[in-house]
């Protein structure tokens, strides 16, 4: 019995250490996620750059009870560059402004962010100065945190978009997307940005064009859980709404399975079924 005894004491020593061990590395992780965030987001003030939105992920999913790796984004934006890039492509405003995301994947903290490849292929661009010009700004930020730019192998033209059209208005479609989001009560909003109003600042006439910003920290948090990395595209949710060539409205957001098999080469049935609900929500909202 001694012997039984001593081997349960030894056990439950070991696994002690073991757990302590373990959530020491999940805070040093959690750790240099913060570390390098702050670093990006002093970084953005030294540029002179606009913060948007910071969104920390994991904390807000745990604030539903949704555990996940953590995962902190960073949205910030310059007019001058957005403007740049939309007079050749109104669309490419679903991929702006900029975003750095600082994530843990399997224990290590990473950076990635959307690089200037990323919006060429996505969106057919071809305006090199404007391209440049992006990539020169992002480095200026993401030089604080040493990242990666978000993968573009298999991506092609409009890659993962999901495309719906409306004869509401922009300001029509835009004010009943927005009430039919916050009627939801696991959403939270971080902003929209009138990019024509933008554009207007920089003396350069732009389609009317929207970008609204939320999430559902619960939901996003159970997709993300083993695919951390998608929470820099896929989460905030991003939704454009643009003028359409017949007066209505062309609303675009992003297809979180496309965007799970493109950093993962998987996805999972709460990547669809979000898609089919943000899918339904839409539709029921631009009627």
């Amino acid at each position: 019995m001694t012997v039984v005894r001593t081997a349960h004491r030894s056990f439950a020593g070991i696994s002690l250490i073991f757990a302590t061990a373990m959530m020491a590395q999940a805070s040093s992780v959690q750790e240099t996620v913060d570390e390098n965030l702050t670093s990006i987001e002093v970084a953005i003030e030294e540029a002179g750059l606009a913060s948007i939105a910071s969104i920390d992920h994991a904390r807000l999913a745990a604030a539903e009870g949704v555990e996940m790796p953590p995962s902190r984004v960073q949205v910030f934006s310059d007019p001058e560059i957005n403007t740049s890039i939309l007079k050749e492509n109104i669309r490419a405003g679903l991929d702006l402004p900029f975003r750095v995301l600082s994530y843990a994947q399997d224990g290590t903290a990473k950076v990635v962010h959307t690089g200037s490849d990323f919006l060429e292929v996505r969106h057919g661009l071809s305006d090199k100065p404007a391209l440049d010009m992006f990539s020169q700004r992002l480095a200026d930020v993401t030089r604080a945190a040493d990242g990666d730019a978000a993968p573009i192998d298999g991506l092609s033209n409009d890659y993962g978009v999901i495309e719906l059209t409306s004869a509401l208005s922009v300001a029509e479609a835009v004010e009943n997307l927005t009430n039919i989001v916050m009627a939801q009560d696991d959403t939270v909003w971080f902003g929209e940005i009138d990019f024509a109003e933008e554009a207007a600042t920089q003396g350069v006439e732009l389609p009317e064009a929207v970008l609204l910003l939320f999430g559902g920290p619960g939901p996003g948090g159970m997709a993300m859980a083993k695919f951390p990395s998608i929470g820099l595209d896929a989460f905030c949710q991003k939704l454009l709404v643009y003028a359409g060539d017949d007066g209505g409205s062309v609303v675009i957001f992003n297809d979180i399975a496309a965007f799970a098999e493109l950093h993962y080469g998987s996805s999972a049935k709460p990547h669809h079924a979000l898609n089919q609900r943000l899918t339904a929500t839409f539709e029921k909202a631009l009627q």
